[in-house]
């Protein structure tokens, strides 16, 4: 297909972005074009935009940024089989090498070789997208391509949620409520837990987690959050505590608040390394714990649809805001800010 498209790209090394107009991009046999109905802000995006030190380390400009999207298919490669022109579609953003041991085990998810669309790859803040037909996910027609959009992340925390076992009937603390943070309270609740808390410094995105169903909001500016959980739980601690945050002094907050034999998923990631209590938090606990990366391929996919088709998850609310592309500066000023959930950009 040629032709002309807008694109957000990263075009040098420094803070900031620019909207350009660029080549549609074109795709190999194995490939499909997606003309782009909805694209959300990631905060790795906001990492890009404002060129911090991992940034400066990983992306490597001219390069368009973003890799959470929803939209229409509009050409194919040749032996493309699965998809069709007109599918409405959404992608795994992470490409993998199907050859390494983790791929050829069931662990595709943590490929050595991975490249991740917008961070390696060009990616999505543009009209038009190239994908790899493995990569496609199809929507169900009645969902809204915003709400479509933010399944990558979601399935962030629908993987860490489910880490390591189930949350039926148990008590559950979400550490950092930024927007994977508030998922995980709304895919907890659909998940049967008993009670779920949420922990954050942001009283804006507190009242979000409130309104997706957590029992126990907590702000620890203004109250100690592990005497708070030990009141809520006759002095046992949480069952499970899913760690958002990646603040030093929340990961120990939250080890403390979590009951012994407890389970502990960690998808936070800390600016830098840290000290830890290991000894107290974790073996003397008999703690156990799991880091979390992305989705599972394609096992977290297909539990988003069930949670989806159940009617029991309602994420709307968490979608705040939807600029244009044009606008995509007050998009990251909010971002940045804090003070919004998701935030989607529609080309």
């Amino acid at each position: 297909m040629n032709g002309k498209m807008k694109a957000l790209m990263k075009t040098r090394a420094a803070s900031g972005a620019e909207l350009i107009e660029v080549d549609i991009p074109s795709i190999g046999p194995n490939d499909v074009l997606v003309k782009v109905k909805a694209a959300s802000i990631c905060g790795t995006d906001v990492h890009i935009y404002t060129w911090d030190p991992w940034s400066q380390g990983r992306i490597k400009p001219p390069m368009i940024f973003g890799h959470e999207f929803a939209g229409e298919v509009v050409a194919i490669g040749q032996q493309v089989t699965s998809v069709q022109v007109g599918d409405y579609v959404s992608a795994e953003g992470h490409f993998v090498c199907d050859t390494c041991i983790q791929c050829r085990t069931g662990q595709a998810h943590i490929c050595q070789r991975v490249a991740i669309l917008g961070v390696d790859t060009n990616g999505c803040f543009a009209e038009y997208v190239a994908i790899p037909e493995k990569n496609i996910w199809h929507n169900d027609p009645e969902t809204p391509p915003e709400l479509a959009s933010i399944q990558d992340p979601m399935g962030n925390a629908v993987h860490t949620v489910f880490a390591g076992g189930d949350v039926v009937a148990k008590r559950v603390l979400v550490v950092g409520c930024g927007p994977i943070g508030i998922f995980a309270v709304a895919v907890a609740k659909a998940a049967a837990a008993a009670e779920v808390y949420a922990m954050e410094v942001n009283e804006y995105r507190l009242e979000l987690a409130q309104r997706l169903g957590a029992n126990r909001v907590i702000n620890p500016t203004k109250e100690d959050p592990v005497q708070v959980i030990m009141e809520l739980t006759g002095g046992t601690g949480v069952d499970v505590m899913l760690e958002m945050s990646g603040n030093p002094r929340a990961i120990d907050q939250g080890f403390k608040a979590l009951r012994y034999g407890g389970r502990a998923a960690l998808l936070g990631l800390p600016s830098q390394p840290i000290e830890f209590d290991l000894s107290d938090n974790i073996v003397f606990k008999g703690a156990e714990v799991y880091g979390v990366t992305g989705r599972r391929m394609w096992d977290t996919w297909f539990k988003m649809k069930g949670l989806f088709k159940s009617g029991l998850l309602n994420v709307g609310p968490v979608i705040t805001h939807k600029f244009p592309l044009e606008e995509f500066e007050k998009g990251f000023e909010l971002m940045i800010s804090g003070n919004c959930g998701k935030i989607v950009l529609i080309p």
